[in-house]
């Protein structure tokens, strides 16, 4: 690794990698420290559609969000593997009020009646970034190995001790952030998910306020996603059978083409909630480096990462 400033990125998820990758930008030479593969990490089961959810604050994640939507927007142009620009459909059985997201999306439309599935009045057409996490983070990863940054697997007791030998630890841990840092806000928002066979569908659709509960439909390259739920204080990650029935209900509401798409699998996470994000430094200690912390993102870890990463970059390089 090149330079003399060392940094070590606790945390291999979206937020931990687009840091590594910023500060690597920067000259930072690199080290990011998980003790899981990408591949167990939440950001890998997320939907990952850009739109703002459970994170605050409001003027902040408008702020980050704009910035990540550029350059996923920038990344799918490019052809980077698992990013695509996706026409979405966002559903009302009312006439909504003014979005507070849509400046960072740019053209926002009011759906035409004939783009309304039935039971509909309103809803607002939009193109915003889908990530296919399975595809892009992997190559996320490799693509940081290609750079110079080391991804080591190693579990983390303590950023005291992941920060030995190093001039600056970020810490993007996500849930956890409760035993790292003593962080007992952060707290689980469990999401469960419906992965199925894909109909056709290029279009994602969504209704935040379905009397059933939300509803969600993303189409992939090969699949969709269909979500979803907001359990919040809820532990458990295994998928619950009732609750993934509800899923499908739901989505087949919004999107009949579903009705005969074939169920794959059903998947559950933990999203790291927090009242806010903590995006902030610490100065170093007689123990440890300066610390930057990055988590807390809720449902919105895609949504928001590479405006965190930003950030991180700058508050890296700040005297």
């Amino acid at each position: 690794m090149g330079g003399n400033r060392r940094a070590v990125v606790v945390g291999a998820g979206i937020a931990g990698l687009s840091c590594a990758v910023r500060l690597r930008e920067r000259g930072w030479s690199v080290r990011v420290l998980a003790d899981a593969p990408v591949e167990a990490s939440t950001s890998h089961l997320a939907a990952a559609v850009w739109f703002p959810t459970r994170a605050g604050p409001r003027d902040k994640v408008l702020d980050w969000g704009r910035r990540t939507f550029t350059e996923l927007a920038r990344q799918a142009a490019d052809g980077v593997p698992g990013v695509v620009m996706r026409e979405s459909l966002t559903l009302y059985r009312t006439e909504p009020e003014p979005q507070w997201w849509a400046d960072a999306v740019g053209e926002v439309r009011p759906a035409r009646p004939g783009e309304l599935p039935p039971g509909y009045a309103h809803g607002l057409r939009f193109a915003v970034p889908l990530v296919e996490m399975p595809v892009h983070l992997p190559w996320l990863a490799a693509e940081a190995g290609r750079r110079g940054i080391v991804l080591e697997r190693r579990r983390v007791t303590s950023l005291d001790e992941a920060g030995r030998d190093a001039d600056l630890v970020v810490h993007c841990s996500g849930m956890g952030a409760r035993t790292l840092v003593g962080d007992t806000t952060v707290t689980p928002v469990r999401g469960q998910i419906v992965r199925v066979t894909n109909p056709g569908l290029t279009m994602s659709v969504r209704d935040e306020a379905h009397p059933g509960g939300r509803a969600y439909v993303h189409p992939r390259a090969h699949d969709c996603v269909l979500g979803g739920t907001l359990d919040d204080g809820v532990w458990d990650a295994t998928p619950d059978p009732a609750a993934g029935e509800a899923i499908l209900r739901r989505c087949r509401d919004i999107v009949p083409a579903l009705r005969d798409a074939e169920v794959l699998e059903h998947l559950a996470g933990l999203r790291p909630a927090r009242p806010e994000v903590r995006l902030e430094a610490e100065p170093a200690t007689a123990t440890r480096p300066r610390v930057i912390h990055d988590y807390g993102h809720g449902g919105s870890g895609i949504t928001l990462s590479w405006g965190c990463a930003d950030d991180v970059a700058d508050l890296a390089d700040a005297p």
